[in-house]
C-alpha cells in the first residue's frame, strides 16, 4: 500500500470516529503519516478533555488500525500550526 492509499484508509477511519467527537464538541484532523505512525490533532472540546488520551488510544488508534493494520501507533500533536 502506498502513502496515498494509506492516507485514504486513515481518513476513512477518522470519518468513522469523528461523529462521536463532534457530538462532544470536538474534532480530529490528520497531521501526518510517517512510516507506521499517524499524527493527529485533537480540536475543540477534545483539547481540554480529561479522557482525551483514552479516546486517542481506545477509540482513534483502534479504529485506524482496523483500516490500516500496518499502523503501529497514533500520536497527538496539539498547539502547532502546519
Amino acid at each position: 500500500m502506498n502513502i496515498e492509499e494509506l492516507k485514504v484508509c486513515v481518513e476513512k477511519a477518522l470519518e468513522e470516529i469523528r461523529p462521536f467527537l463532534v457530538a462532544d464538541g470536538g474534532n480530529i484532523s490528520l497531521v501526518s503519516i510517517t512510516k507506521d505512525v499517524v499524527s493527529v490533532q485533537l480540536e475543540g472540546a477534545c483539547l481540554g478533555c480529561s479522557v482525551n488520551q483514552m479516546t486517542l488510544k481506545n477509540g482513534v488508534e483502534e479504529t485506524i488500525k482496523r483500516y490500516a493494520p500496518q499502523i503501529k501507533r497514533v500520536i497527538e500533536i496539539n498547539g502547532i500550526t502546519f
